[in-house]
């Protein structure tokens, strides 16, 4: 029987905010990785502007980063054990999360043309 998708019920926000992360994280020069626990450290969480939000080589429409301002959606990511809150500026995404099928990695991201 293949795996259940979205396991941990995450809401459309969360899903999308996760799979943010997850691509700042393969970016090493916007995260760090831990190689002992396969955690990702993310440096900087990007802040929008206009209508949208650069990530890494990537544009992202700002409506699907605004997880990244909403409390709620770190605090279910944390509870779930997705992510790590050291302070209000670290995100630390856990193994689990680097490796959580999301299902939406590929589905809002477009290069970036500036």
């Amino acid at each position: 029987m293949p795996p259940k998708k979205n396991p941990l019920k995450l809401n459309k926000l969360q899903l999308r905010t996760l799979a943010l992360c997850q691509v700042l994280a393969a970016d090493e020069d916007l995260a760090r990785i831990d190689e002992a626990t396969g955690e990702a450290t993310l440096l900087q969480l990007p802040n929008p502007h206009g209508n949208h939000v650069h990530i890494g080589k990537f544009v992202v429409a700002a409506r699907d980063a605004s997880g990244f301002s909403n409390p709620a959606v770190w605090t279910a990511l944390t509870r779930k054990g997705l992510v790590r809150r050291p302070d209000p500026l670290t995100v630390v995404l856990s193994a689990e999360g680097i490796a959580y099928d999301t299902g939406l990695a590929d589905k809002f991201l477009a290069p970036s043309d500036h």
